[in-house]
């Protein structure tokens, strides 16, 4: 594992449940000397610490704030629901065209390594919109030219969210009856299995499934204690 203090990352999605999880882990890891955060709105209190610049800005005009991502790691927690979007077309633009605009950016600004929090099911062939969706910016983000990409693909998340979520609280009680392949993780799982992705910064494309999220988290933790 490489332990320099010179690798910096751009964080999307920070107000999200993998996205809050990410910049804390990100932000205590000696290895990250700069978080950097773009945001929609502003960080709560509790994230506001030591090596984390945030910046609001509209999602729209990411190209206008570049030069922020001049950073060796990009990673994008970014994403919502149809329901909270609004309409298919609402969650395409936040799920994937956000995503790959940020991915654009990073890549012109030189970063090498992109990381992305896709979910179980990421299909760019799939029948199902939200499936196919998240398939198609694996594919867009994988066709850039970083050095190395890291894909997790969680099944249902678990940790503490800022909004409500009918399905998730339906579901949960009976997930863990489920496939290991379909069992719930943590978020913090997620954010664990990036940080290790990211400290190794081995070439190539690869693929976290949600079934290897936790065993690979467990790396972070024990070469970190």
């Amino acid at each position: 594992m490489d332990d320099r203090k010179d690798k910096s990352v751009l964080i999307i999605g920070a107000t999200g449940l993998v996205g809050g999880e990410c910049v804390r882990e990100f932000a205590k890891h000696p290895a990250f000397e700069r978080v950097v955060v773009l945001t929609r709105r502003p960080l709560p209190l509790g994230m506001r610490i030591p090596k984390v610049h945030e910046h609001v800005v509209d999602f729209d005009s990411l190209e206008d704030h570049a030069d922020l991502f001049s950073v060796t790691h990009v990673l994008s927690a970014l994403g919502t629901t149809i329901r909270n979007a609004g309409s298919k077309i609402r969650f395409r633009q936040v799920d994937h065209d956000y995503v790959v605009a940020a991915a654009r950016l990073g890549a012109q600004q030189g970063a090498q390594h992109f990381l992305l929090v896709s979910s179980l099911g990421a299909d760019s062939l799939s029948r199902v919109f939200y499936s196919r969706v998240k398939g198609e910016v694996e594919a867009a983000v994988a066709a850039l030219s970083y050095r190395s990409v890291t894909i997790a693909r969680p099944s249902l998340l678990l940790g503490e969210r800022h909004e409500f979520r009918l399905g998730e609280i339906v579901t949960k009680p009976l997930a863990f009856l489920a496939p290991a392949k379909y069992r719930p993780v943590h978020a913090r799982d997620v954010a664990g299995a990036l940080l290790q992705a990211a400290v190794l910064d081995q070439p190539g494309t690869r693929i976290i499934e949600s079934r290897d999220i936790r065993a690979f988290a467990k790396r972070t933790e024990s070469t970190s204690a």
